[in-house]
Parts: C-alpha cells; structure tokens; sequence
C-alpha cells in the first residue's frame, strides 16, 4: 500500500461493522486518507459480498462501500480474533462498530476493555435504535427504520401507497452522519486528550433531513401527507414531462424566478395571475399551477425546453438516468465519477467519486474494496505480530 496524502491521512480506523450504513461511515473516512482496517469474518467475509447485482460472481457494490479499506480476518468469537480487536486499537484513533447492544460486551470487546488498551481511543456504535431507550434491543436494517424514522410516511403520491426509497436512504445518510460525528468526538479527543463513545441509531440521520415537519406539527398540528413531488411550502416545484416523452426537474422557489419561467415560456400573464402573483398562492393553487405549466412545457422537446430556460436564467434540469449521468460532460468535468482498477475484475470499473474538492490534499481512491482477508499477511503478521502457526491454527489464511 503506498502512502496516503489525504486531509485525514495519518488517522487510523477499525472497521469492525459489516453490511452498508457503518462500513459507509469508514468509507467516507478511507476516501479522505484515513487508514481504514476492515476485520471480516473468516470463510467467506463481510456478508454484504453476497448482496446485489454481481459480476463474475463478485458484489459489486461491496466493491464501492469497501474502496480503499485493507481486509483482514477475525471471529470476534474466538480468542484469536479477540487478541486482534485488542492489538489493531493499541495505537488506533476510532473503532467502528455496528452490532446489537451488548454484543461486543458479549465478546469482551466493549469499550470499557479497549479503552483500557487506549484511553485515546474513540468507538463510533451504529445500531438501528441506539444503545439506550425502549427499542434498544430490537433489529434493526436501513428499510425498517425508514418507515420508523417519518420518511416512509410522507414519500408517495397522494392517496396512493406510501414509499420505501430505491436505495438505502438510511444507511447512507447514517454513513454520511457517523463520519461528521466520527470526526467531531477525534477533535475533542485531541484537546481533551479522553476518547469516547459516539452513539448513532439508524433513523437519526435521516430523521433530522426531513425539514420542518416536527415544528409544523408541535406549532400548528399539521401532519405531513404525501404530496407526490411537491413541497408543501413552495410552488411551482415538480417533474414536468416534455414533448417527446423526457422529462425536468422545476422550481421557483421567489417571485423573480417565477416571473423568468412564465416569460420563458411565452406567458408572462401568468406571472401576474391573482393566484400565482405570490407563492402563498401558488402553493395554495398548486394543482391548477401544476396544469398550466405541464400545458407549456409540453410543447417543447426537452433539449430546447432546458436551452430557452437557462437562457432566461429559469432553473431546470434533466431527470437523469445513471445512462444520462454516465455521459454528461459537466459530471465528467467535475470528477464526479472516477475509474478505479480492479485485479478481481481484471479491469477498470467506474464508480461515484467522493465528493467536493480540496485544492491541496485531495482525496485518491487507491482500490476497490478487496477480497477478503488480501491484507492478512501484512496485518496479523507484519504488523500484529501473530505467527503463521497461530493463524493457521485458527483458520486463517495470511
């Protein structure tokens, strides 16, 4: 492994999670530098390598959440893997881990233990509920606790069925969230000198996102229903479909931006209506807004739809399939997608790439998410100090 450059390089994780919304969390952390040690169980690994699409019987979203992290194998159930928790957090700065409450106690791996190997040490808990409270002991996956955490509730179209989302909305926004927390508690540690637990339950990331819907209903007892693509409290904003079947997303969010789009479109008058003149009213005449615009834009093919709106200084954009993305210069332009070599899969695969951009450290994804236990060798032996009779012993393959 050369060495990394980014903003957190010199930081060093454990990974002691599996599936998405932890492992997410180091990902985050791995992109910016941080050595990021995943520990995976041996005879087989990580059991989010046997979720989704594959190709040559390899996951490859596993490939994505795993970039950059070096794989090493330990059963928290035995002694052997026991000792390797307790070696890897000697000189560590943050363990992440993700299972029920209670279990890592279970295995004699709470903090308790491994701050006393090192008082610096930070441990990030991602669980679906948190460590404490009524639910605590339950399961809990991203799709459960979307529906718990209000989202579920409020995304659809109204009086149809409410909507999980197409991805694990939960456990990315978990991710996201754990590494600002993560990151948070290390900064304190660095002043204090005193490490800590960082409790995170799966629902709180994304619960937070959700807006005013909290303080509407305690101020006003509104309950949030489902609006389809609107927004309860701005107008026009939704998914118009063009003439030849495409479609863009629209919105105008102040007076002036509406006033652009209704010239834009050839109906200034409409600006001016007594109904739409102010957003309260818009918002309260939404489904006649709704039709007007729909009637416009339907004339036109989207491609010039979008060239006679930003020409107007209007705010609209394609509704993009990943085909669409794949091929747009501005996404090719930011590096927003980056081409990684993989020996696994014998080739260069493209994936998102992490996001924003420094101007002195960058971050660099030096690999996809490795087979497991590839850095057994230079872990348990190089730097650990087992034997190769201690991991044969114990069913490991350095």
């Amino acid at each position: 492994m050369s060495q990394k450059k980014g903003p957190l390089a010199g930081l060093r994780v454990i990974d002691a999670s599996n599936f998405l919304a932890a492992p997410t969390v180091s990902m985050h952390l791995a992109d910016m530098g941080a050595e990021v040690i995943k520990l995976e169980r041996p005879n087989g690994g990580d059991e989010f390598r046997n979720w989704g699409r594959r190709r040559d019987d390899i996951a490859l979203y596993y490939k994505v959440v795993n970039r950059n992290k070096l794989s090493v194998t330990a059963d928290f159930r035995t002694p052997m893997g026991v000792e390797t928790v307790k070696r890897l957090v000697r000189d560590a700065d943050l363990i992440v881990e993700n299972y029920r409450p209670g279990t890592m106690e279970k295995w004699g791996l709470g903090y308790d233990v491994l701050s006393a190997i090192n008082p610096r040490l930070v441990m990030l808990r991602v669980t679906g509920y948190g460590q404490e409270g009524p639910n605590a002991h339950k399961p809990g996956f991203g799709t459960a606790l979307e529906g718990y955490g209000g989202f579920v509730y409020i995304n659809g179209e109204p009086g149809r069925p409410p909507l999980l989302p197409p991805f694990g909305l939960s456990d990315a926004s978990s991710g996201l969230c754990g590494a600002f927390l993560a990151l948070a508690a290390l900064r304190e540690r660095d002043a204090s000198g005193q490490g800590q637990v960082v409790d995170l339950a799966l629902y709180e990331a994304m619960f937070a996102m959700l807006g005013p819907f909290v303080v509407e209903h305690d101020q006003l007892g509104v309950v949030q229903e489902r609006m389809g693509s609107r927004l309860p409290w701005v107008a026009p904003r939704n998914t118009y479909q063009c003439k030849d079947g495409a479609w863009v997303s629209l919105s105008a969010s102040s007076n002036g931006t509406f006033v652009r789009l209704c010239t834009a479109l050839g109906e200034p008058a409409l600006a001016t209506d007594p109904r739409f003149a102010e957003n309260a009213g818009r918002v309260a005449n939404v489904e006649a807004l709704d039709a007007e615009l729909s009637r416009l834009i339907g004339r036109f093919d989207r491609a010039d739809l979008i060239a006679l709106l930003e020409a107007s200084d209007a705010v609209v954009a394609p509704v993009n399939s990943v085909a669409d993305i794949m091929q747009d210069p501005h996404i090719a332009a930011r590096g927003s997608i980056i081409s990684v070599e993989d020996a696994e899969l014998g080739g260069p695969m493209r994936m998102q790439a992490p996001s924003g951009r420094f101007s002195r450290t960058p971050p660099e994804i030096q690999h996809a998410g490795p087979p497991a236990g590839a850095h057994n060798r230079e872990i348990l032996l190089g730097r650990l100090g087992f034997t190769e009779e201690e991991l044969h012993a114990a069913g490991i393959t350095p």
